[in-house]
């Protein structure tokens, strides 16, 4: 469900605590150095994988994708340690209706909202954040969290908090998008996904392909190569129907300076891995895998157009399946819409990826959530409610 983005305004001191652990920071495109320290420790150790609110992710969005205190962090300390952390800006809308709330901040090319949350203080973690947020509220009567997955321990935990503390909440978006998890070698999956007959018109396509020129596959995990690696997947996506639509990454410059920073951090934090399809050294199909482990996030791809009869996008795909063979990886979030027409081509399994409201406030504000609740699944615009 869209909340506002980068255009909303959030105001609030420099650094003030609130209820509990927590406390707001403001302007946190500069943080100190021992901040930036703890937070890269508490993505080490964090209960649910999420790199678009890592270090190297996140703050390059902020410093790009944000106007000056338009996001601020939600930071919580347990035992004198970084052990939460949720960026929260404030919204002036709610789909196209005039309703001021606060809402996990998420931009256009970041695909998860769990929070980054240290293995056990789950629980602490939304305590905390949820009384700051009554705190910090000001006319915003409620909180919404986009991008929680629901086989996520944080997710659960505050599922858990919200029935102990009878705190109203509604689950106002519900979707399934693929996701890849299998005891399966990489061979044995594409054998069990995809039909005798689609394996052999892929075989098909790939030799059909090859008889135009010498076809690749590169893998990369480091940063080698990696600034023109960059240029040429901004290139290959915008010369598509992306660039058409002026939604590709390089029809904007601070989104395009964000994905080239996003990229070059990950690849410095061992979290980035690069698969292209290539014909005579030209790339005809990219992609950009964020490593979390245990679990792995298929976060951008794009193929050459000129060759869509050739599949380049899918064998990309079979080839991407190796991400199975990998010890230290169980599952790969697909990032993508759901239905995709690519890649439920292969990808069998699924992941539950919610968004919830929660009541903020006093027992006027309580009221007024629940009214609007009341509302909404009258209209239904929502899938589901969560009462504690």
């Amino acid at each position: 469900m869209a909340s506002d983005g980068p255009g909303a305004a959030i105001a609030c001191d420099r650094l003030h605590a609130t209820a509990g652990d927590a406390v707001w920071i403001d302007a946190p495109a500069s943080l100190t150095p021992a901040f930036v320290a703890e937070w890269q420790a508490l993505a080490a150790e964090a209960a649910a994988p999420n790199p678009f609110f890592e270090e190297w992710n996140l703050r390059p969005a902020l410093a790009q994708l944000v106007h000056r205190g338009d996001v601020a962090l939600l930071a919580y300390r347990e035992a004198g340690r970084l052990a939460g952390l949720l960026p929260v800006a404030r919204a002036r809308n709610y789909y196209d209706r005039p309703i001021r709330h606060l809402t996990g901040w998420l931009h256009d090319n970041a695909f998860c909202g769990i929070p980054l949350v240290r293995r056990g203080a789950e629980e602490g973690f939304w305590h905390a954040a949820l009384a700051a947020a009554d705190r910090y509220a000001g006319f915003a009567f409620f909180l919404h969290l986009p991008g929680l997955a629901a086989d996520s321990s944080v997710t659960r935990a505050l599922l858990r908090v919200l029935g102990e503390t009878g705190r109203a909440a509604t689950v106002v978006g519900r979707e399934e998008r693929a996701l890849l998890s299998s005891p399966l070698g990489s061979s044995a999956y594409f054998e069990a996904a995809m039909s005798a007959r689609k394996r052999k018109e892929l075989r098909r396509q790939a030799k059909r392909l090859g008889e135009l020129g010498e076809v690749r596959f590169e893998r990369f995990s480091g940063s080698e190569g990696l600034d023109d690696w960059i240029d040429r997947f901004l290139a290959l996506e915008n010369a598509g129907w992306k660039g058409e639509e002026g939604s590709s990454l390089a029809s904007h410059a601070s989104v395009a300076a964000w994905f080239r920073a996003a990229l070059q951090g990950g690849a410095a934090a061992g979290r980035l891995e690069r698969l292209a399809l290539t014909l005579d050294g030209a790339p005809i199909a990219m992609l950009a895998t964020f490593i979390a482990a245990p679990g792995s996030f298929s976060f951008k791809t794009a193929f050459d157009e000129r060759y869509a009869k050739f599949s380049p996008g899918v064998l990309l795909q079979q080839e991407n399946l190796a991400l199975l063979d990998r010890a230290d990886i169980a599952w790969c979030d697909s990032c993508a819409a759901a239905d995709h027409p690519m890649i439920e081509r292969i990808w069998r399994e699924k992941r539950s990826i919610l968004a919830l409201n929660i009541a903020l406030g006093g027992p006027l504000k309580r009221t007024a959530f629940r009214l609007m609740s009341r509302l909404e699944r009258s209209a239904e615009a929502c899938e589901g409610e969560y009462h504690g």
